[in-house]
């Protein structure tokens, strides 16, 4: 009787746990990492983790503030506002309207200063996972002295309705920086 009682705590217990829905995208690290980066390229793939981590999957705007503002922040994105105060404020303002948008990394690449990741971005809950849905992202950034110093990206919507929202959010410039 107390095997079966075990049993079926066991399996309510884990149902519940699993059932729950995952409000956090995490970044593995330990699977994306490779063996080739030199210690630089590896600090530099942690830096940039940490802060793409907390900033669109966990949306922790304070953290990113406290740790990473840093005034020579140059944005590429040319619907961003410059800085790190810019991106923050842009992102506090697109979780209010898309609370469940993260950021699932699935490759990283590091070569000297510069950390790239290949992601799969999504608005909504139900289609994390799904490629056929949110967009495809190819990120870059500069680190200096382990700093992040610059981003460029390039996005790709996967679906109607991220092609139509990229049509009608794409058209505003909010820094003078150039993408290139």
């Amino acid at each position: 009787m107390l095997k079966a009682l075990t049993l079926l705590t066991f399996l309510l217990t884990s149902t519940l746990v699993y059932a729950q829905p995952q409000d956090t995208v995490l970044i593995n690290f330990q699977s994306l990492k490779k063996a080739s980066w030199t210690e630089q390229e590896l600090a530099n793939a942690e830096i940039v983790t940490d802060f793409v981590q907390n900033l669109m999957n966990n949306h922790d705007f304070d953290y990113i503030i406290e740790r990473y503002n840093d005034s020579s922040y140059v944005q590429h994105n040319r619907n961003l506002p410059d800085k790190v105060t810019g991106l923050v404020a842009f992102l506090k303002e697109f979780v209010e309207d898309y609370p469940d948008y993260t950021y699932d990394v699935k490759h990283i690449f590091a070569d000297g200063d510069y950390v790239i990741f290949h992601s799969h971005a999504t608005l909504d809950r139900e289609d994390r996972g799904d490629d056929q849905k949110g967009m495809n992202i190819i990120d870059t950034w500069r680190i200096e002295d382990g700093r992040i110093v610059e981003h460029w990206d390039s996005i790709q919507a996967l679906d109607f309705s991220m092609r139509v929202y990229s049509l009608i959010s794409g058209g505003d410039i909010a820094n003078s920086n150039g993408v290139f």
